[in-house]
């Protein structure tokens, strides 16, 4: 037997050991082994591209049919919009390649430098995000019909990616105590508070970010400056669109691969801004900056009444790692009868929103993937206004429920975790809930089977439901959902009347909290600290 046959073989007999263990409710226990590791994630990569290549013929020939058939009007939307959603998910499966791409780096290296089991589970769960999302894009537009003719392989490519989550997280990313990034050198151990920066910053960070995002807004004398490039709608800057400052910012870091990795800062002077915006995957590192909530703010009102999946309803739109905003505002303006309309959407890996608002009705906050933070912001909404499936802690942030419609029921969160081994989850943290106008509000109800939210340290008020939470629909995802609540204030904070579901959970000692702060969740101190951005690591 040659070594790949023996390999594969290993490969088989442990997706084997990993399935039957979870039949049987126990945790899977492979070896450490990089080659199993490596073979299931280039398991999943190869389906991975074997859909891409399904999605780009598909999605070409919806379009080239769209402009050559002789349709109805209806006909034609049909078609429209089926063609957006197939678009959708090339592009989806496009980075979800990208995301298996990191992940098999990870298991060929070996030196601290380089990247961790947590990351490769991060990249990994994003790359299931990405291909929920896609499967999400014809469910929003009602074409539940077109949803039989998707590629099986792309089936395959969702076991195979459970399988490499299930091995990898077996191998040890899926404990407490992770670390990230060369994190055990950055983090100096134990939980640390803002005030104390660690001795190395992530390699990405530049030392004018610290002092760009500690200055507050004052206009352009204090940031203009500092920034590469300025955004103006009187004149006064480069451009007056913030899009055309993106597209610009490709071609000055063209062929210099370093600036890549170096900061580059955009500034946007006060005003309103209708525009869509988008800061694409290969666009990492980029800041964007304004003169405060509701001074610079960008508005847009697509939405999916109107014929745009929830993915690309979004104001505005992040897949480049590294990004920041501060002193921003996002919103979407289509109305509470328009449904799933997205403010923000972010799939920006280790990315931090600082004193920014988002202003929306239904799913105004779009948490896609990846590592994500908030701080000092604001976030409105009416109906599942912060949802997704990222890694993401909100601190020191504002929460407010607008009046839903007629019929439906305020929920705050809906948390997209669609397997036990993602490292996934919405933790509110040291915040505040408050209402416009009268209405009662649930904390969250699970979008997906392993749905995990956690709120912890918070004022509720009066505004929550004495349950707490809602189901989704009967019993579903009602034993297998993490929902928690740890030291909340206020009269909604009270949980003798909560919900009695298997997968709800009062925590009784700061030990068991301590999972979900923003050092050991996502092991923040590896990489807030550099961006200057104030944070509580601990409870």
């Amino acid at each position: 037997m040659d070594t790949i046959t023996t390999t594969k073989f290993l490969l088989l007999i442990t997706l084997i050991i990993v399935n039957v263990s979870f039949m049987h409710g126990g945790a899977p226990t492979v070896t450490e082994s990089p080659d199993l590791r490596r073979l299931s994630i280039m398991d999943a990569m190869n389906h991975a591209t074997e859909a891409h290549r399904q999605l780009l013929t598909i999605s070409s020939s919806s379009s080239s049919n769209f402009v050559h058939n002789s349709l109805d009007d209806r006909q034609h939307d049909l078609r429209a919009e089926a063609t957006s959603a197939w678009y959708d998910c090339a592009e989806l499966y496009e980075e979800a390649l990208g995301h298996l791409n990191r992940s098999l780096g990870s298991t060929t290296t070996t030196t601290t430098t380089n990247p961790s089991s947590s990351d490769t589970l991060t990249w990994l769960s994003a790359a299931l995000a990405n291909r929920q999302t896609c499967r999400d894009g014809f469910l929003d537009l009602n074409l539940t019909t077109t949803t039989t003719s998707l590629p099986r392989v792309m089936d395959d490519f969702s076991r195979s990616l459970r399988n490499a989550l299930a091995i990898n997280a077996a191998a040890g990313g899926g404990g407490g105590g992770r670390k990230l990034l060369s994190a055990a050198a950055a983090a100096g151990g134990g939980a640390r508070s803002s005030s104390t920066p660690p001795p190395v910053f992530p390699w990405w960070v530049a030392k004018s970010d610290r002092q760009l995002l500690e200055a507050r807004p004052s206009g352009a004398a204090d940031v203009g400056p500092k920034a590469h490039l300025v955004v103006a709608q009187d004149g006064s800057g480069d451009y007056s669109t913030i899009s055309e400052a993106v597209a610009a910012s490709v071609e000055m870091r063209r062929g210099r691969a370093a600036r890549g990795r170096r900061r580059f800062v955009i500034y946007v002077k006060r005003g309103i801004y209708k525009e869509s915006v988008e800061i694409k995957k290969s666009m990492n590192n980029i800041m964007v900056v304004g003169d405060g909530i509701d001074a610079t703010i960008i508005s847009n009102c697509k939405n999916v009444r109107d014929g745009f999946t929830t993915y690309r309803s979004a104001t505005f739109a992040v897949s480049g790692h590294g990004f920041i905003a501060k002193d921003m505002t996002f919103e979407n303006t289509a109305g509470p009868t328009k449904h799933q309309a997205v403010a923000l959407r972010s799939s920006s890996d280790l990315s931090v929103f600082y004193r920014c608002s988002f202003k929306g009705y239904q799913d105004t906050l779009y948490l896609h993937s990846m590592r994500q933070f908030y701080r000092d912001c604001d976030i409105y909404g009416t109906v599942d206004f912060i949802f997704g499936d990222a890694a993401a802690v909100l601190q020191g942030c504002n929460v407010y429920v607008r009046r839903p419609l007629p019929r439906q029921k305020a929920t705050v969160t809906a948390q997209g975790r669609s397997d036990p081994n993602e490292n996934t989850g919405i933790v509110i943290q040291a915040s505040r809930a408050a209402r416009v106008g009268s209405v009662e509000a649930y904390l969250g109800r699970p979008w997906r089977r392993f749905s995990r939210t956690v709120v912890m340290q918070s004022d509720v008020g009066g505004i929550v439901n004495p349950a707490g939470w809602l189901p989704w629909s009967g019993d579903f995802a009602l034993s297998t959902l993490y929902y928690a609540e740890f030291m909340n204030k206020g009269k909604g904070g009270k949980t003798e009347g909560r919900v009695t579901w298997p997968g709800f959970h009062v925590m009784r000692s700061f030990r068991e909290a301590r999972k979900f702060t923003v050092g050991d969740f996502f092991d923040g101190d590896a990489w807030i600290p550099g961006t200057g951005v104030p944070f509580d690591s601990g409870l």
